[in-house]
């Protein structure tokens, strides 16, 4: 999967513009991102890439690369 297909997912799990989110954003600095956004990234990564995400694994993410990164 692309970069922006990742990207785009990731937009839409967190109700952002398209082409808003870039990998170097801090997660801290995304209003959207809460516990709600976690619990949906976890099941967006199901879905989309069949990983297993915890709780534990999404508080090392410190930005959006991060996340990318898992998804791969």
């Amino acid at each position: 999967m692309e970069l922006q297909t990742k990207l785009n997912l990731l937009e839409d799990m967190l109700e952002l513009e398209d082409g808003s989110l870039e990998v170097t954003a801090s997660l801290a600095s995304i209003e959207a991102w809460d516990s709600v956004a976690a619990i949906s990234l976890i099941a967006l990564v199901d879905e989309h890439f069949e990983k297993r995400l915890t709780g534990a694994m999404i508080k090392e993410f410190k930005t959006v690369q991060d996340i990318i990164d898992f998804m791969e």
